[in-house]
């Protein structure tokens, strides 16, 4: 058994020095596929045997795509109040803490400006990880002074939705997040000052009912989930079968509801050709 001896094989290492592979070190993708998570993260966070789009934070589409990862971030210490008090099976107070806590962001948009491809540019990112991504208070008034900044300095606005809806815990509050920043958003247009809407998995409820679909351009990435109400309350709703890909962003550039999808890793060549198009 000397295939067994270790010290005969100059393997001398101690069995207490001995180290496990760490957790998350490969990733599988829906289709089977695994990557490991180096090779993901420098292929743009896409898995280059199937392409599937692995869901990614503001911090990873900054890193995508400001010049040299600069940036300077706006309104980064807003946070949620609490103004109904709300309580399910906990507080909304200790819900927002101990997201706030596991995320390490303050709620779930980050907004900073900075150069893409030496375009000047605004960029708003949700993020999933907070509350799922749920449009609140803060939401809608990060937006709104985006916009304010883009006006002030003529910058593009680009806005990257990834929602679940409106947060329930804020009831109206939350709804008229709707309103206000779709109003916002006209002053733009008002001011010929472009905005691009990019939709990425998922993006629903009051999101794409507002300024998710209100782009001068609507974009995607492949494969996401883009409506308002999920397929199953849809299907219960109407009693019937759904197409097949519904609600998917393939099926919604076929259908007219997008202007393009666009893949992670040609993103930042895309928006800016399309800078410079709009520029000229």
């Amino acid at each position: 058994m000397n295939w067994f001896s270790r010290k005969q094989k100059n393997i001398n290492t101690p069995t207490s020095q001995k180290k496990e592979l760490p957790d998350g070190m490969w990733y599988k993708t829906p289709g089977g596929s695994i990557v490991h998570i180096r090779e993901l993260k420098n292929n743009s966070f896409v898995c280059p045997e199937d392409d599937y789009h692995v869901r990614i934070g503001s911090k990873e589409y900054f890193e995508i795509l400001f010049d040299n990862k600069s940036f300077t971030e706006l309104d980064k210490d807003l946070m949620s109040s609490d103004p109904l008090k709300f309580s399910d099976t906990k507080s909304y107070k200790d819900r927002v803490s101990k997201s706030v806590k596991s995320t390490g962001l303050n709620d779930a948009i980050r907004t900073a400006y900075g150069k893409l491809n030496g375009h000047k540019i605004v960029i708003s990112c949700m993020d999933f990880s907070f509350i799922g991504g749920s449009m609140g208070s803060v939401v809608g008034e990060k937006i709104s002074r985006a916009i304010d900044f883009s006006l002030k300095s003529k910058m593009p606005l680009m806005i990257i939705s990834k929602s679940g809806g409106a947060r329930m815990m804020e009831s109206t509050y939350s709804l008229m997040q709707m309103a206000k920043t779709s109003a916002k958003l006209s002053l733009l247009s008002k001011n010929k000052i472009p905005y691009i809407s990019l939709m990425t998995d998922p993006t629903t409820g009051g999101v794409s009912a507002s300024y998710a679909m209100l782009g001068d351009f609507n974009i995607a990435e492949p494969g996401a989930l883009i409506g308002f109400a999920g397929p199953r309350v849809i299907k219960e709703t109407i009693g019937s079968n759904l197409p097949k890909g519904f609600q998917r962003s393939e099926f919604l550039v076929d259908h007219g509801f997008l202007d393009f999808i666009v893949d992670r890793r040609d993103l930042k060549n895309k928006i800016s050709k399309l800078l410079k198009m709009l520029k000229n």
